[in-house]
């Protein structure tokens, strides 16, 4: 089953990179972090800290489209307007459904969090897509997951010491140098081929930046999970766990990926 919600779920990707209209990314995008966002909220009921799936799902999607059509249709505001929203929103939720307690702030803070956590770099992904096209979302997404697949490799071959053991036992230091290494390699060889204006220097810093960004978001979605209490976000995609869980290394990665070629490239 998990082989096979693989590659329904690389097929669905890839039809939405290269057959959708570029729009079409963004909404695909906007309905991937209404998705997490979801599972995030339910996972905070699990520690008294939970907000509405669909209000966290629904102002998630619409963060992401909100990032997208700042960039795309020259409105600066329209991003600054919605979190603005949000905010104000998520308050007085709050305000309205909860007694004073010291469970409050917490609340609210996860309110807000969810949405932009999810939705601000699925936001960044759909901008890719629209202003890079679909050889560099893909190049995006193939980056994580080739540093993905050579961390597990290495981290069985060589694995010794806990890359962080009170968060993810699992992980171990050999294996994400691994990881690191060989997506450097191949991001250096592979990236001046989908993005012109890199260069191989330029294209291997970009992949260590993104991997490593990459680690990191996969250690704090592992983080939260721990502390809940549940080994996966949900159990939406059969043998892989949730949305969240298929995400999590590309929301750190993918706002890096966006600032570098918006800005440095």
């Amino acid at each position: 089953m998990r082989v096979v919600s693989a590659v329904i779920l690389l097929v669905v990707v890839l039809t939405v990179l290269w057959l959708l209209p570029p729009w079409g990314g963004v909404a695909a995008a906007a309905v991937t972090a209404a998705l997490a966002a979801g599972e995030l909220a339910v996972m905070g009921a699990r520690v008294s800290l939970g907000t509405s799936p669909a209000a966290a799902g629904a102002a998630a999607a619409t963060v992401t489209v909100a990032f997208a059509a700042s960039v795309m249709q020259a409105r600066p505001d329209l991003l600054g307007v919605v979190l603005l929203a949000l905010v104000l929103v998520a308050c007085l939720g709050v305000l309205a459904r909860e007694a004073p307690g010291p469970a409050v702030p917490g609340r609210a803070a996860a309110a807000v969090l969810a949405p932009i956590y999810t939705g601000l770099p699925l936001g960044a992904v759909g901008v890719v897509h629209v202003l890079y096209g679909a050889a560099a979302t893909t190049w995006l997404l193939a980056m994580i997951a080739v540093s993905d697949s050579a961390q597990y490799y290495c981290g069985r071959a060589f694995g010794r010491r806990r890359l962080a053991p009170l968060v993810s036992p699992g992980k171990t230091v050999e294996g994400a140098v691994g990881g690191v290494l060989v997506a450097v390699v191949v991001g250096a060889v592979s990236g001046p081929m989908v993005v012109e204006t890199l260069t191989m220097p330029a294209a291997a810093l970009l992949a260590l930046l993104m991997v490593l960004a990459g680690v990191a978001g996969d250690l704090f979605e592992s983080l939260v999970k721990r502390s809940v209490g549940v080994k996966d976000s949900s159990a939406l995609i059969p043998g892989h766990g949730g949305v969240l869980d298929r995400i999590d290394s590309h929301l750190f990665a993918a706002p890096v990926f966006y600032v570098f070629l918006r800005y440095f490239a």
